[in-house]
């Protein structure tokens, strides 16, 4: 597969990304929820952490973050090239296209949406606010909308530690950035021998 078209991938799951949170921000407020179905909602919810909406604790923690952030995109964007200039396989370069994708549409947030955005706290966020944004660069949070609740419920009380507790599952809210990232990593893992084939001996 060539630069241009593993380009291509990234531009589109980038645009959909970034459309989608814009959206997102400004049109709902913080915890508005809209039930598209029984098992799926919009939800729109800030992570201004890691995965799982796990912190780096400390006054620096999300700016280290970050910096981490741009650190591995450079990281992944150099396998990227060079697996197109080693000829890798079409599945490995289009699984490190889509994971490049998703890592960069979530520093766009993480880099730029504290001082392109106002906050979302009851109300729905402004773009470009007159008197500034939420945050200060490298201090933006992502947003989160996809929410898949596919059991809701109490558990049976036959169930040792979580018996007649609510459970929901599945309860992460995530994004396009994320799903891309998932996708790619998922590709890899089904199709390993298709993305490192090793070379026949002589």
């Amino acid at each position: 597969m060539s630069l241009k078209k593993a380009g291509l991938i990234i531009f589109i799951v980038l645009l959909i990304d970034q459309i989608s949170k814009i959206y997102i921000k400004t049109s709902f407020m913080l915890g508005e929820e809209v039930k598209v179905l029984d098992w799926f909602s919009i939800l729109f919810v800030e992570n201004e952490g890691m995965a799982w909406g796990t912190k780096i604790p400390g006054q620096y923690g999300k700016l280290a973050l970050t910096l981490f952030r741009l650190v591995a995109i450079f990281g992944i964007g150099y396998w990227l090239v060079d697996s197109i200039k080693k000829n890798g396989s079409r599945i490995l370069i289009t699984s490190i296209a889509l994971i490049f994708a998703g890592a960069f549409g979530n520093i766009i947030d993480s880099v730029f949406y504290g001082i392109t955005f106002s906050d979302s706290y009851n109300k729905v966020a402004t773009f470009l606010p007159e008197g500034g944004g939420y945050g200060t660069l490298f201090h933006g949070k992502v947003v989160d909308m996809l929410y898949f609740p596919l059991y809701e419920g109490y558990l049976p009380d036959w169930i040792p530690f979580w018996g007649g507790k609510f459970f929901t599952f599945f309860e992460p809210v995530f994004n396009i950035a994320d799903s891309s990232i998932s996708i790619g990593v998922v590709l890899l893992l089904l199709f390993n021998k298709r993305a490192f084939p090793k070379e026949e001996k002589e």
